[in-house]
């Protein structure tokens, strides 16, 4: 009975039939599409985007170069330098990340006790030659002193879960 199923609906095109079926349910339904450049798509505050240094309320840089997201980066985009102060802590001096290097898997961020490297949403950038992909630390706090507001934001929101 399987067999004689099979031959029948091998010729009347029963598999093509029901596939037609399936578009032309979805062909007069209302889209979803955007557009892009002029709107944009909510993001998770999870979402991986470009690195950037975050410091204390005091100004302070939190990283104390303990290297450890350096160790974890499976990419090893991550080179970091440091120098032992007068006080007996220690800071970077270099902390550089090669983005072409990087695959935003968030490790770094993971690692890090006092929460110095984090991963923002911006997603809009580009490079147009070799050279501007590796950011340095003074870039890095850049972008984190620029976005420390929208930082601690999507670190808020995402504590629970934590």
């Amino acid at each position: 009975m399987n067999a004689i199923m099979r031959f029948v609906k091998g010729y009347t095109l029963y598999e093509l039939l029901r596939g037609m079926q399936v578009t032309g349910r979805h062909l007069f339904r209302k889209k979803f599409t955007v557009q892009y450049p002029d709107e944009k798509t909510p993001k998770s505050p999870r979402f991986r985007g470009l690195h950037a240094l975050r410091r204390y309320p005091n100004g302070e840089e939190r990283c104390i170069a303990c290297k450890l997201c350096e160790a974890v980066c499976p990419a090893l985009a991550i080179t970091i330098d440091s120098v032992e102060r007068e006080d007996g802590t220690r800071r970077t001096t270099r902390y550089d990340i090669d983005l072409f290097k990087c695959i935003y898997c968030g490790m770094c961020e993971e690692a890090c006790p006092v929460d110095s490297i984090v991963l923002t949403d911006i997603h809009e950038f580009h490079f147009e030659e070799r050279g501007p992909n590796v950011i340095d630390k003074a870039h890095l706090l850049e972008i984190g002193d620029k976005y420390e507001q929208q930082i601690a934001a999507a670190r808020q929101q995402d504590a629970p879960y934590r």
